[in-house]
């Protein structure tokens, strides 16, 4: 099982990443995919997430209007759209897969590597 995040970098204030989220080794259309990301010093936060099925998603409210979650089964892909982004969004974002659409860590089964934003004043 592989979950890799990538499209992280250095992005100024106000402007926008897409991340993305690729998944091996296990039925990708299965699975709930959850993006977290975790800033310096801080707790590890749910920022958002898409179901397996019927592609309702979750935003958590700190980053709804800026970030937009998608995926592509075909692809065993996720997406994260993020735009206006703030320096107060800056952290390791990280992708899980679990059974069923969760803000929760303990929700997810498998966990990848994460993929670190950094956005300069």
């Amino acid at each position: 099982v592989q979950l890799q995040a990538s499209g992280g970098g250095l992005v100024q204030a106000g402007g926008s990443l897409r991340l993305s989220c690729a998944a091996s080794g296990f039925t990708f259309d299965d699975y709930a995919i959850g993006w977290f990301r975790q800033a310096p010093g801080k707790e590890r936060e749910g920022v958002s997430c898409i179901s397996s099925s019927d592609g309702s998603t979750y935003v958590a409210d700190s980053v709804k209007g800026q970030f937009t979650v998608s995926r592509d089964n075909a692809k065993n892909t996720v997406y994260l759209q993020m735009n206006s982004l703030k320096p107060e969004d800056t952290a390791v974002y990280s992708c899980a897969a679990g059974p069923s659409m969760t803000q929760l860590e303990v929700g997810y089964n498998y966990w990848g590597q994460g993929t670190l934003v950094t956005v300069s004043s």
